[in-house]
């Protein structure tokens, strides 16, 4: 069975571009639960606070259910829900998952190979982290869901010798970072940080606008030079982009100390500094879809 492969093609729900990480987040919920307690099942009317909790802070900004996920994820062949009547979900609805006392984890098959293999876990979760969330949120949601990070730094996750455990994978431009901390001459162009240790710069990041893992491409139009702060608080959607190149600031958050006002909230309305001249400015089709 490739588990990397099925993992990468969790069906997720779409519309107009706007990601649904439900899944996703729910199976990194299973995982952890793994990590800890082998035997261990996911019961609904236990984890629904912490599911909601996950989705109000990665997923799509309209209302939604955990009771979503912890049915469809069924569907996509690494989870199974059972209920106090026996085999099989009772639905989807947050009433009937709560009375019927249902209960999910891994399907068996999964977790005898991950009881074989336990290298297994670390690649399964970097799989799940590569394709639905950008690099900056990977330690985040690991976190929230007690799911030891370490385990998902193994390498080789496109492949195997004899071909077992292989995955299809977009390749990254490595060049990216190069290209966009050039064309914003090294500063971020938020604030203005410009920092260097030594001859390298230290704290600056390539910012997708349009996630990679969310088909975003490696090219300049698709990048902000951001610091290592504001790149976080870009991929959170604290802040963003709007038109004529201005900063915006969420109206959802709070900071009260002169540390916040100075590094978030001053930023509301001002003007992103670069690129310079020559290079591409940030293509509105990817703007859009961020501030989306």
């Amino acid at each position: 069975m490739d588990w990397l492969e099925r993992v990468a093609k969790l069906r997720r729900w779409t519309s107009n571009d706007v990601r649904a990480p439900h899944k996703p987040l729910l199976l990194l919920c299973a995982l952890g639960s793994f990590q800890r307690d082998a035997d261990g099942e996911l019961r609904y009317s236990v984890v629904e606070g912490e599911l909601k909790r996950l989705l109000e802070e990665y997923g799509p900004s309209h209302p939604t259910t955990p009771a979503y996920p912890f049915h469809h994820l069924v569907g996509d062949g690494v989870w199974e829900v059972r209920t106090d009547q026996g085999p099989g979900s009772p639905g989807s609805g947050v009433r009937v998952l709560r009375s019927s006392g249902a209960t999910g984890r891994l399907i068996p098959e999964l977790r005898t190979a991950l009881m074989k293999e336990p290298g297994l876990l670390g690649r399964l979760v970097r799989v799940v982290l590569d394709f639905h969330f950008p690099p900056s949120l990977h330690t985040d949601p690991c976190e929230a869901v007690g799911l030891d990070l370490d385990l998902a730094e193994t390498e080789g996750v496109t492949g195997t010798l004899g071909g077992t455990q292989r995955v299809t994978r977009r390749q990254r431009d490595r060049r990216m970072r190069e290209l966009v901390l050039t064309a914003y001459e090294l500063q971020c162009a938020f604030c203005g940080y410009d920092g260097m240790l030594g001859a390298s710069t230290v704290g600056l990041e390539a910012a997708h606008l349009r996630w990679w893992s969310h088909d975003g491409p490696d090219e300049v139009d698709n990048g902000l030079c951001l610091c290592s702060l504001h790149h976080k608080l870009f991929d959170k959607g604290v802040l963003g982009l709007g038109e004529r190149r201005r900063i915006l600031v969420s109206q959802r958050f709070v900071g009260r100390s002169e540390a916040s006002r100075q590094h978030v909230l001053t930023l509301a309305g001002r003007q992103v500094i670069g690129p310079q001249a020559g290079t591409s400015s940030v293509a509105g089709r990817h703007r859009q879809w961020h501030a989306e």
